[in-house]
């Protein structure tokens, strides 16, 4: 299934890969006090993300393959072809669930309503199927929704990138190091940034290609609100030799806090380089979360006003 595709994830399996751990550098107090903030939202987002339901907007660019040769005369001859995209618009309904052979992982699910502006089915019947796929013991079933979202001809899809926050839950903080590296905005948030590093763990980046897979140790950024240490924004950086080019992948992921006071991602930014070159991008939005309550039936709560 994903061999077919190029695409970079987060793995959040429990093995390592074959990273060894180096001593940690003596604790920074301020920024001790800020990971633990940290970590404090990614325990509550784990606790509360297999509830969590949204719509999902994917809109993606991907650089179409050159073209048979056709003859060029005169100035256009001496031009480089100019690069061409094709883009695809993708509605889903989305939420996150486990599997049975790794019950502490987090993944995204799809039930899909609409590609390039075709109806796939109704809202209320992928929620539906999407909400019994959640709760369900079947892993089959839930690997046929993965499925699902990629036989839509997407090149580049990624995966797993909502919940990346995890990747700060309070037993792997000590798989990195992080530093201060400045401030920033984040619409209207004034931002605290930390770099980051991993020294060990299990949460490399997994890049698949074809046949072959590249497991990098994690790198980036982590932007928290100045006023109260709550994650924004985690910036994810991997680069790797592909032939004569340096093949690039970034993503961006935003988060905003509910009016339940839970941390939920806005939105998605996936770019892939070959060189200087774009060749995919993707952009995920998402709409405000609801969670449903109901074991037999979707219900959903009404969100609290924050006090």
């Amino acid at each position: 299934m994903r061999a077919r595709l190029l695409l970079l994830a987060v793995s959040l399996l429990a093995a390592a890969w074959g990273l060894q751990p180096a001593p940690p550098p003596p604790p920074d107090p301020a920024l001790a006090a800020i990971l633990e903030h940290v970590s404090e939202d990614a325990g509550l987002f784990r606790a509360t993300a297999p509830r969590m339901l949204a719509e999902e907007t994917f809109e993606q660019r991907a650089l179409k393959p050159p073209r048979r040769f056709r003859p060029r005369l005169g100035n256009a001859a001496l031009e480089p072809p100019k690069p061409e995209y094709r883009t695809r618009t993708i509605v889903s309904e989305y939420g996150f669930s486990t599997f049975q052979d790794a019950p502490n992982a987090l993944h995204e699910l799809r039930q899909v309503v609409s590609v390039d502006g075709r109806s796939i089915a109704s809202r209320e019947a992928a929620r539906r199927t999407l909400s019994v796929g959640m709760r369900s013991q079947d892993d089959a079933l839930k690997k046929r929704m993965l499925e699902e979202f990629e036989k839509h001809g997407l090149r580049g899809a990624v995966t797993d990138f909502g919940q990346i926050l995890l990747l700060f839950s309070r037993r792997r903080l000590e798989d990195y190091t992080f530093r201060l590296e400045g401030s920033g905005q984040v619409g209207p948030d004034a931002a605290i940034i930390l770099g980051f590093q991993q020294r060990s763990g299990a949460g490399a980046l997994l890049i698949f290609e074809k046949s072959k897979d590249i497991h990098q140790a994690l790198e980036g950024q982590l932007w928290v609100r100045r006023s109260d240490s709550r994650p924004l924004r985690v910036v994810l950086r991997s680069s790797t030799q592909e032939g004569v080019h340096v093949a690039r992948y970034e993503a961006t992921v935003d988060y905003a806090v509910s009016p339940r006071g839970v941390l939920e991602p806005v939105s998605v930014l996936y770019r892939q380089f070959a060189g200087a070159d774009l060749m995919v991008e993707n952009l995920f939005h998402y709409s405000p979360f609801r969670l449903f309550t109901a074991e037999s039936e979707v219900k959903f709560d009404e969100p609290v006003p924050p006090k």
